[in-house]
Protein backbone atom coordinates (compact mmCIF):
# COMPACT_ATOMS: atom_id res chain seq x y z
CA UNK A 1 0.00 0.00 0.00
CA UNK A 2 1.69 3.49 -1.07
CA UNK A 3 0.62 6.18 0.95
CA UNK A 4 -0.06 10.19 -0.57
CA UNK A 5 2.34 12.69 1.07
CA UNK A 6 2.15 16.34 1.37
CA UNK A 7 3.33 18.08 -1.75
CA UNK A 8 6.26 20.38 -1.86
CA UNK A 9 7.91 22.74 -4.95
CA UNK A 10 10.97 20.66 -5.17
CA UNK A 11 12.24 17.19 -4.25
CA UNK A 12 15.90 16.67 -3.93
CA UNK A 13 17.60 13.34 -3.73
CA UNK A 14 20.91 13.48 -1.43
CA UNK A 15 22.27 15.10 0.88
CA UNK A 16 26.49 15.71 -0.30
CA UNK A 17 28.06 18.75 -1.59
CA UNK A 18 25.37 18.98 -4.45
CA UNK A 19 22.34 18.07 -2.65
CA UNK A 20 23.41 20.94 0.09
CA UNK A 21 24.12 23.39 -1.92
CA UNK A 22 21.01 22.83 -4.20
CA UNK A 23 18.62 23.08 -1.19
CA UNK A 24 20.24 26.17 0.03
CA UNK A 25 19.63 28.01 -3.43
CA UNK A 26 16.14 26.50 -3.75
CA UNK A 27 14.61 27.67 -0.51
CA UNK A 28 16.61 30.78 -0.72
CA UNK A 29 14.93 31.78 -3.58
CA UNK A 30 11.59 30.88 -1.79
CA UNK A 31 11.30 27.31 -3.25
CA UNK A 32 9.64 24.92 -0.60
CA UNK A 33 12.07 22.01 -0.54
CA UNK A 34 12.25 18.59 0.28
CA UNK A 35 15.18 16.81 1.00
CA UNK A 36 15.95 12.81 0.90
CA UNK A 37 18.95 10.78 1.76
CA UNK A 38 19.00 6.87 2.08
CA UNK A 39 21.90 7.62 4.32
CA UNK A 40 20.76 7.85 8.07
CA UNK A 41 22.87 11.08 7.88
CA UNK A 42 24.19 13.62 5.66
CA UNK A 43 27.57 14.41 3.68
CA UNK A 44 28.07 11.61 0.70
CA UNK A 45 31.55 11.25 -0.41
CA UNK A 46 32.21 14.70 -0.10
CA UNK A 47 32.74 14.50 3.57
CA UNK A 48 35.33 12.02 3.40
CA UNK A 49 37.23 14.19 0.91
CA UNK A 50 40.45 16.30 1.07
CA UNK A 51 38.29 19.19 0.43
CA UNK A 52 40.34 20.39 -2.40
CA UNK A 53 39.04 22.93 -4.88
CA UNK A 54 39.75 24.60 -8.08
CA UNK A 55 39.54 28.29 -8.36
CA UNK A 56 40.74 30.76 -10.13
CA UNK A 57 42.65 34.44 -9.28
CA UNK A 58 41.36 34.50 -5.34
CA UNK A 59 42.16 36.73 -1.89
CA UNK A 60 44.41 33.36 -1.54
CA UNK A 61 46.25 33.04 -4.65
CA UNK A 62 47.02 36.80 -4.55
CA UNK A 63 47.94 37.23 -0.89
CA UNK A 64 50.88 34.71 -1.96
CA UNK A 65 51.59 36.42 -5.14
CA UNK A 66 50.23 33.98 -7.50
CA UNK A 67 49.13 35.44 -10.98
CA UNK A 68 46.03 33.35 -12.43
CA UNK A 69 43.94 33.88 -15.27
CA UNK A 70 40.50 32.54 -16.23
CA UNK A 71 42.12 31.67 -19.41
CA UNK A 72 45.17 30.24 -17.98
CA UNK A 73 42.83 27.42 -16.38
CA UNK A 74 40.65 26.96 -19.20
CA UNK A 75 43.81 25.96 -20.91
CA UNK A 76 45.42 23.61 -18.45
CA UNK A 77 41.70 22.09 -17.84
CA UNK A 78 41.51 21.36 -21.96
CA UNK A 79 45.25 19.94 -21.57
CA UNK A 80 45.07 18.01 -18.89
CA UNK A 81 41.66 16.01 -20.75
CA UNK A 82 43.49 15.88 -23.33
CA UNK A 83 40.85 18.20 -25.41
CA UNK A 84 38.40 15.43 -24.19
CA UNK A 85 36.38 17.74 -21.43
CA UNK A 86 32.88 19.76 -21.47
CA UNK A 87 34.93 23.18 -22.23
CA UNK A 88 31.32 25.03 -22.25
CA UNK A 89 30.30 23.80 -18.23
CA UNK A 90 34.37 23.96 -17.52
CA UNK A 91 34.77 27.73 -18.38
CA UNK A 92 30.82 28.17 -17.36
CA UNK A 93 32.75 27.12 -13.93
CA UNK A 94 35.64 28.90 -14.21
CA UNK A 95 34.28 32.25 -15.25
CA UNK A 96 32.76 32.07 -11.45
CA UNK A 97 34.66 30.34 -9.36
CA UNK A 98 35.42 33.43 -7.60
CA UNK A 99 32.88 34.97 -6.50
CA UNK A 100 30.01 31.91 -6.86
CA UNK A 101 32.16 29.62 -5.12
CA UNK A 102 35.53 31.36 -3.61
CA UNK A 103 33.12 33.96 -1.30
CA UNK A 104 29.75 32.33 -1.47
CA UNK A 105 31.54 29.78 0.60
CA UNK A 106 33.55 31.60 2.75
CA UNK A 107 30.21 34.04 3.32
CA UNK A 108 28.43 30.61 4.99
CA UNK A 109 31.76 30.09 6.90
CA UNK A 110 34.34 28.18 4.75
CA UNK A 111 37.73 29.56 5.85
CA UNK A 112 39.87 28.50 2.70
CA UNK A 113 43.60 28.76 4.46
CA UNK A 114 45.91 26.25 1.92
CA UNK A 115 46.77 26.97 -1.29
CA UNK A 116 48.51 23.97 -3.10
CA UNK A 117 50.36 23.68 -6.39
CA UNK A 118 48.59 20.26 -7.79
CA UNK A 119 50.28 18.41 -11.15
CA UNK A 120 48.30 19.79 -14.61
CA UNK A 121 47.76 23.56 -13.26
CA UNK A 122 50.58 25.79 -14.36
CA UNK A 123 50.19 27.89 -10.87
CA UNK A 124 48.79 26.95 -7.32
CA UNK A 125 44.79 27.02 -7.72
CA UNK A 126 44.29 24.11 -5.39
CA UNK A 127 42.27 25.44 -2.20
CA UNK A 128 41.69 23.82 0.81
CA UNK A 129 40.26 24.77 4.57
CA UNK A 130 42.05 23.89 7.48
CA UNK A 131 39.21 21.06 8.43
CA UNK A 132 38.87 19.60 4.39
CA UNK A 133 35.70 18.13 2.68
CA UNK A 134 34.58 17.57 6.11
CA UNK A 135 34.51 21.29 7.33
CA UNK A 136 33.05 22.63 3.73
CA UNK A 137 30.26 19.95 4.67
CA UNK A 138 29.20 21.47 7.93
CA UNK A 139 29.30 24.95 6.33
CA UNK A 140 26.96 23.83 3.88
CA UNK A 141 24.33 21.56 6.30
CA UNK A 142 24.40 24.03 8.64
CA UNK A 143 23.04 26.93 6.23
CA UNK A 144 20.58 24.19 4.96
CA UNK A 145 18.87 23.59 8.03
CA UNK A 146 18.47 27.50 8.98
CA UNK A 147 15.56 27.85 6.54
CA UNK A 148 12.49 26.87 7.59
CA UNK A 149 11.55 25.77 3.81
CA UNK A 150 13.19 23.10 3.86
CA UNK A 151 11.79 19.59 5.21
CA UNK A 152 14.62 16.45 5.15
CA UNK A 153 14.15 12.68 5.43
CA UNK A 154 16.81 10.31 6.03
CA UNK A 155 17.21 6.82 5.71
CA UNK A 156 14.69 6.94 2.76
CA UNK A 157 15.41 5.18 -0.38
CA UNK A 158 13.87 6.60 -3.56
CA UNK A 159 12.34 3.30 -5.49
CA UNK A 160 11.35 5.30 -8.53
CA UNK A 161 10.50 8.45 -10.45
CA UNK A 162 7.08 9.70 -10.49
CA UNK A 163 6.43 10.78 -14.35
CA UNK A 164 3.06 12.05 -15.92
CA UNK A 165 1.66 9.96 -18.46
CA UNK A 166 2.26 10.07 -22.33
CA UNK A 167 5.84 10.75 -24.40
CA UNK A 168 7.71 14.03 -23.01
CA UNK A 169 5.27 13.44 -19.58
CA UNK A 170 7.30 15.91 -16.57
CA UNK A 171 9.00 13.99 -13.67
CA UNK A 172 6.24 15.06 -11.16
CA UNK A 173 8.11 13.60 -7.61
CA UNK A 174 8.60 9.76 -6.55
CA UNK A 175 8.13 6.76 -5.31
CA UNK A 176 10.31 5.93 -2.07
CA UNK A 177 10.78 3.57 0.76
CA UNK A 178 11.09 4.47 4.42
CA UNK A 179 10.98 2.78 7.77
CA UNK A 180 6.98 3.56 8.26
CA UNK A 181 6.29 2.10 4.58
CA UNK A 182 6.17 2.89 1.05
CA UNK A 183 4.94 6.61 0.25
CA UNK A 184 4.76 9.32 -2.94
CA UNK A 185 5.89 12.12 -2.80
CA UNK A 186 4.19 14.49 -5.05
CA UNK A 187 6.83 17.41 -6.47
CA UNK A 188 6.93 20.28 -9.28
CA UNK A 189 10.38 19.29 -10.16
CA UNK A 190 13.09 17.05 -8.66
CA UNK A 191 17.17 17.68 -8.25
CA UNK A 192 18.80 14.63 -8.40
CA UNK A 193 22.18 14.21 -6.50
CA UNK A 194 22.92 10.97 -5.77
CA UNK A 195 26.71 11.02 -6.37
CA UNK A 196 28.37 8.31 -8.34
CA UNK A 197 28.26 4.43 -8.19
CA UNK A 198 32.08 4.36 -6.98
CA UNK A 199 30.97 2.02 -3.82
CA UNK A 200 29.48 -0.74 -6.20
CA UNK A 201 32.06 -3.08 -7.99
CA UNK A 202 29.31 -4.69 -9.95
CA UNK A 203 28.64 -1.19 -11.35
CA UNK A 204 32.53 -0.26 -11.67
CA UNK A 205 33.32 -3.61 -13.73
CA UNK A 206 30.62 -3.41 -15.89
CA UNK A 207 31.66 0.13 -17.41
CA UNK A 208 35.00 -0.09 -17.07
CA UNK A 209 36.68 -3.00 -18.62
CA UNK A 210 40.27 -2.69 -17.38
CA UNK A 211 39.52 -3.06 -14.02
CA UNK A 212 37.48 -6.53 -14.89
CA UNK A 213 40.12 -8.34 -13.82
CA UNK A 214 42.49 -6.42 -11.26
CA UNK A 215 41.73 -6.12 -8.03
CA UNK A 216 40.82 -2.45 -6.78
CA UNK A 217 38.92 -1.32 -3.64
CA UNK A 218 35.95 0.91 -3.83
CA UNK A 219 36.33 4.34 -2.66
CA UNK A 220 33.09 6.23 -3.01
CA UNK A 221 30.51 7.58 -0.37
CA UNK A 222 28.53 4.92 1.87
CA UNK A 223 25.34 5.96 -0.58
CA UNK A 224 27.80 5.63 -3.77
CA UNK A 225 26.07 2.72 -5.60
CA UNK A 226 24.48 4.65 -8.41
CA UNK A 227 21.26 4.56 -7.92
CA UNK A 228 20.30 7.73 -9.45
CA UNK A 229 21.94 6.49 -12.69
CA UNK A 230 19.21 4.05 -12.64
CA UNK A 231 16.20 6.38 -11.85
CA UNK A 232 17.16 9.02 -14.44
CA UNK A 233 17.63 6.39 -17.16
CA UNK A 234 14.03 4.96 -16.61
CA UNK A 235 12.78 8.23 -16.78
CA UNK A 236 14.24 8.96 -20.15
CA UNK A 237 17.73 10.79 -19.41
CA UNK A 238 20.58 10.00 -21.60
CA UNK A 239 23.90 9.01 -19.40
CA UNK A 240 27.16 9.39 -20.71
CA UNK A 241 30.76 8.39 -20.32
CA UNK A 242 30.80 5.85 -17.86
CA UNK A 243 33.47 4.54 -18.49
CA UNK A 244 35.57 7.36 -16.93
CA UNK A 245 36.20 6.40 -13.45
CA UNK A 246 38.76 8.61 -11.32
CA UNK A 247 41.48 6.15 -9.67
CA UNK A 248 43.35 6.96 -6.56
CA UNK A 249 46.82 4.85 -6.50
CA UNK A 250 47.33 5.82 -2.94
CA UNK A 251 44.73 3.40 -1.47
CA UNK A 252 44.83 0.39 0.87
CA UNK A 253 41.79 -1.68 2.10
CA UNK A 254 39.58 -0.95 5.05
CA UNK A 255 40.32 -3.18 7.54
CA UNK A 256 37.06 -2.18 8.95
CA UNK A 257 35.33 -4.16 5.63
CA UNK A 258 34.78 -7.48 6.49
CA UNK A 259 34.79 -8.13 2.53
CA UNK A 260 37.74 -6.61 1.67
CA UNK A 261 36.26 -4.11 -1.05
CA UNK A 262 36.68 -0.92 0.61
CA UNK A 263 39.82 1.31 0.87
CA UNK A 264 41.21 4.15 2.61
CA UNK A 265 42.81 6.84 0.80
CA UNK A 266 46.00 7.75 2.61
CA UNK A 267 47.38 10.80 1.96
CA UNK A 268 50.12 13.37 3.55
CA UNK A 269 53.31 10.78 2.87
CA UNK A 270 55.31 13.23 0.97
CA UNK A 271 58.69 11.56 2.38
CA UNK A 272 57.29 7.90 1.48
CA UNK A 273 59.01 6.59 -2.08
CA UNK A 274 57.03 3.70 -3.75
CA UNK A 275 58.21 0.50 -4.12
CA UNK A 276 56.49 -2.75 -6.51
CA UNK A 277 57.09 -6.67 -5.73
CA UNK A 278 60.24 -6.41 -7.14
CA UNK A 279 61.34 -4.01 -4.61
CA UNK A 280 61.97 -1.82 -6.93
CA UNK A 281 61.13 2.24 -6.96
CA UNK A 282 58.76 2.77 -10.61
CA UNK A 283 57.72 6.46 -10.09
CA UNK A 284 57.98 9.72 -9.17
CA UNK A 285 56.20 9.93 -5.65
CA UNK A 286 55.19 13.31 -6.32
CA UNK A 287 53.35 12.52 -9.14
CA UNK A 288 50.40 10.85 -7.05
CA UNK A 289 46.54 11.72 -9.58
CA UNK A 290 44.97 9.58 -11.16
CA UNK A 291 46.80 10.61 -14.59
CA UNK A 292 50.18 10.04 -13.33
CA UNK A 293 50.33 7.90 -10.12
CA UNK A 294 47.45 5.10 -11.03
CA UNK A 295 48.93 4.08 -14.19
CA UNK A 296 52.30 3.92 -12.87
CA UNK A 297 50.90 1.70 -10.23
CA UNK A 298 48.97 -0.46 -12.74
CA UNK A 299 51.35 -0.92 -15.00
CA UNK A 300 53.41 -3.01 -12.11
CA UNK A 301 53.18 -6.69 -11.69
CA UNK A 302 51.23 -7.00 -9.94
CA UNK A 303 49.21 -3.63 -10.10
CA UNK A 304 49.77 -2.55 -6.82
CA UNK A 305 52.67 -1.55 -4.70
CA UNK A 306 53.80 -0.48 -1.14
CA UNK A 307 54.48 3.23 0.32
CA UNK A 308 57.58 2.89 2.50
CA UNK A 309 57.81 5.14 5.51
CA UNK A 310 59.97 5.66 9.01
CA UNK A 311 58.38 5.74 12.26
CA UNK A 312 59.58 9.95 12.21
CA UNK A 313 56.67 10.24 9.22
CA UNK A 314 53.63 8.56 11.39
CA UNK A 315 52.66 12.00 12.14
CA UNK A 316 52.22 13.16 8.26
CA UNK A 317 49.56 10.23 7.46
CA UNK A 318 46.02 11.39 7.18
CA UNK A 319 43.52 8.20 6.28
CA UNK A 320 40.34 9.51 4.30
CA UNK A 321 37.87 8.30 6.47
CA UNK A 322 36.41 11.19 8.62
CA UNK A 323 36.40 8.27 11.57
CA UNK A 324 40.11 8.77 11.69
CA UNK A 325 39.49 12.87 12.27
CA UNK A 326 38.29 15.29 14.65
CA UNK A 327 37.28 17.88 12.44
CA UNK A 328 41.19 19.21 10.98
CA UNK A 329 42.38 16.90 13.59
CA UNK A 330 44.24 13.15 12.96
CA UNK A 331 43.25 10.99 15.11
CA UNK A 332 46.75 9.65 16.06
CA UNK A 333 46.08 6.81 18.27
CA UNK A 334 43.23 5.42 15.34
CA UNK A 335 46.09 6.18 12.68
CA UNK A 336 48.52 3.91 15.27
CA UNK A 337 45.85 1.42 15.18
CA UNK A 338 45.27 1.37 11.52
CA UNK A 339 49.41 1.18 11.35
CA UNK A 340 49.50 -2.01 13.81
CA UNK A 341 46.17 -3.28 12.81
CA UNK A 342 45.87 -3.48 9.16
CA UNK A 343 46.50 -7.09 7.70
CA UNK A 344 48.20 -4.95 4.79
CA UNK A 345 50.32 -2.87 6.59
CA UNK A 346 53.87 -3.88 7.29
CA UNK A 347 55.85 -3.25 10.29
CA UNK A 348 59.47 -3.87 10.76
CA UNK A 349 62.55 -3.37 13.22
CA UNK A 350 64.81 -3.59 10.13
CA UNK A 351 65.03 -2.85 6.19
CA UNK A 352 66.15 -6.47 6.05
CA UNK A 353 62.83 -7.73 8.27
CA UNK A 354 60.63 -5.50 6.08
CA UNK A 355 61.70 -7.15 2.99
CA UNK A 356 60.69 -10.39 4.27
CA UNK A 357 57.43 -9.11 5.63
CA UNK A 358 56.68 -7.48 1.91
CA UNK A 359 57.61 -10.77 0.41
CA UNK A 360 59.86 -8.50 -2.25
CA UNK A 361 63.79 -9.42 -2.87
CA UNK A 362 66.02 -8.58 0.04
CA UNK A 363 68.69 -7.23 -1.53
CA UNK A 364 66.71 -5.32 -4.32
CA UNK A 365 65.47 -3.46 -1.69
CA UNK A 366 68.03 -3.09 0.53
CA UNK A 367 69.57 -1.53 -2.67
CA UNK A 368 66.53 0.72 -3.27
CA UNK A 369 66.41 1.56 0.07
CA UNK A 370 70.23 2.79 0.58
CA UNK A 371 70.15 4.47 -3.14
CA UNK A 372 67.30 6.73 -2.48
CA UNK A 373 69.02 7.63 1.25
CA UNK A 374 72.28 8.67 -0.55
CA UNK A 375 70.69 11.01 -2.57
CA UNK A 376 69.63 13.08 0.59
CA UNK A 377 73.11 11.92 1.85
CA UNK A 378 74.50 13.44 -0.36
CA UNK A 379 72.53 16.81 -0.67
CA UNK A 380 70.69 16.15 -4.13
CA UNK A 381 67.82 18.37 -4.85
CA UNK A 382 66.51 16.31 -7.28
CA UNK A 383 66.13 12.38 -7.52
CA UNK A 384 68.03 11.21 -10.39
CA UNK A 385 66.18 8.55 -10.84
CA UNK A 386 62.53 9.59 -11.45
CA UNK A 387 63.03 13.99 -11.14
CA UNK A 388 61.49 13.84 -7.71
CA UNK A 389 62.22 17.18 -5.89
CA UNK A 390 63.95 16.31 -2.76
CA UNK A 391 64.41 19.75 -0.70
CA UNK A 392 63.19 19.06 2.66
CA UNK A 393 63.07 15.20 2.31
CA UNK A 394 64.04 12.90 5.23
CA UNK A 395 65.95 10.02 4.81
CA UNK A 396 63.69 7.10 5.92
CA UNK A 397 66.10 5.35 8.51
CA UNK A 398 64.32 5.49 11.96
CA UNK A 399 62.62 1.88 13.02
CA UNK A 400 60.36 0.88 13.06
CA UNK A 401 59.57 0.92 9.33
CA UNK A 402 56.78 0.58 7.80
CA UNK A 403 55.40 -0.85 4.26
CA UNK A 404 51.20 0.37 3.28
CA UNK A 405 49.91 -1.81 0.46
CA UNK A 406 48.80 0.86 -1.80
CA UNK A 407 46.24 -0.70 -4.37
CA UNK A 408 43.85 1.20 -6.90
CA UNK A 409 40.94 3.08 -5.60
CA UNK A 410 37.93 3.85 -7.51
CA UNK A 411 37.29 7.47 -6.31
CA UNK A 412 34.94 9.45 -8.52
CA UNK A 413 32.75 9.04 -11.78
CA UNK A 414 33.72 11.67 -14.03
CA UNK A 415 30.78 10.61 -16.66
CA UNK A 416 27.31 10.19 -15.67
CA UNK A 417 24.20 11.99 -16.52
CA UNK A 418 23.84 14.19 -19.51
CA UNK A 419 22.43 18.38 -18.58
CA UNK A 420 22.67 21.74 -19.75
CA UNK A 421 23.98 24.45 -18.38
CA UNK A 422 20.91 25.32 -16.30
CA UNK A 423 21.27 21.79 -15.17
CA UNK A 424 17.70 20.26 -16.98
CA UNK A 425 18.56 16.51 -17.29
CA UNK A 426 18.56 16.13 -21.16
CA UNK A 427 17.46 12.65 -22.73
CA UNK A 428 19.31 10.86 -25.81
CA UNK A 429 18.05 13.40 -28.47
CA UNK A 430 19.44 16.48 -26.15
CA UNK A 431 15.52 17.41 -25.85
CA UNK A 432 15.03 18.57 -21.66
CA UNK A 433 13.07 15.97 -19.80
CA UNK A 434 10.42 18.28 -18.02
CA UNK A 435 10.74 18.61 -14.36
CA UNK A 436 13.96 17.07 -13.93
CA UNK A 437 17.73 18.39 -13.19
CA UNK A 438 20.73 16.66 -11.94
CA UNK A 439 23.80 17.85 -10.34
CA UNK A 440 27.51 17.08 -8.35
CA UNK A 441 29.14 13.18 -9.30
CA UNK A 442 25.70 12.06 -10.35
CA UNK A 443 25.67 14.63 -13.26
CA UNK A 444 29.80 13.78 -13.74
CA UNK A 445 30.51 16.99 -11.51
CA UNK A 446 28.66 19.16 -14.07
CA UNK A 447 26.97 18.28 -17.49
CA UNK A 448 28.03 14.80 -17.79
CA UNK A 449 31.29 15.19 -18.63
CA UNK A 450 32.83 18.60 -17.53
CA UNK A 451 36.67 16.83 -16.68
CA UNK A 452 36.69 14.52 -19.52
CA UNK A 453 38.53 11.63 -19.39
CA UNK A 454 40.80 13.23 -16.90
CA UNK A 455 40.09 16.27 -13.65
CA UNK A 456 42.61 18.37 -12.65
CA UNK A 457 42.66 18.27 -9.01
CA UNK A 458 40.14 20.65 -7.16
CA UNK A 459 37.71 19.92 -10.13
CA UNK A 460 35.89 17.23 -8.84
CA UNK A 461 34.26 18.97 -5.52
CA UNK A 462 34.44 22.52 -6.98
CA UNK A 463 31.98 21.89 -9.53
CA UNK A 464 29.71 19.70 -7.38
CA UNK A 465 28.78 22.38 -5.38
CA UNK A 466 28.69 24.58 -8.01
CA UNK A 467 26.57 21.97 -10.06
CA UNK A 468 23.95 22.00 -7.12
CA UNK A 469 23.78 26.06 -7.03
CA UNK A 470 23.12 25.97 -10.03
CA UNK A 471 20.08 23.11 -10.20
CA UNK A 472 18.56 25.14 -7.13
CA UNK A 473 18.44 28.11 -8.99
CA UNK A 474 17.04 27.21 -11.99
CA UNK A 475 14.73 24.60 -10.64
CA UNK A 476 13.51 27.19 -8.59
CA UNK A 477 13.32 30.10 -11.47
CA UNK A 478 10.86 27.28 -13.69
CA UNK A 479 8.66 26.95 -11.10
CA UNK A 480 8.38 30.97 -10.52
CA UNK A 481 10.37 31.57 -7.61
CA UNK A 482 13.33 34.15 -8.69
CA UNK A 483 15.75 34.52 -11.07
CA UNK A 484 18.02 31.44 -12.66
CA UNK A 485 21.49 31.35 -11.54
CA UNK A 486 23.19 34.01 -13.59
Amino acid sequence: MVSKETSTDILIIGTGAAGLSASIEASSRGARVKIVEQAPAHGGTAIGSGGGVLMVDTPLQRKKGVEDSIELACEDWRKWSKGTADMEWARFYIERSLPELYHWTAGLGVQWSVLMDQEGNSVPRWHRPEGGGEEIVRCLYQEAVKSEAVEWAFSTRVKKLLKDEGEGGAVRGAEVQRESGEEEIEAKAVIAATGGFCSNHDMIRKHSPRLKHLRFLAGGGPGAFGSGHGLIGDAGGSLQHLEDIWMYAFATPDPKDRDGKRGLAIRGLKNAIWVNFQGKRFHNEDLSGGATGTPAVLSQQPPMCWAIIDSSMIGELVVSDPSYREWSETVSDMVMGLLEGSPDIKRAPSIEDLAKAMNVDRREFRKTMNGYNQYLEDGLTEDPAFGKDLRGMKKIERPPFYAIQFMPLARKNFGGVRTGLTCRVLDPRGEAVPGLYAAGELAGMAGGHINGAAGLEGTMLGPSIFSGRVAGAWAAHHLGFGQGFQ
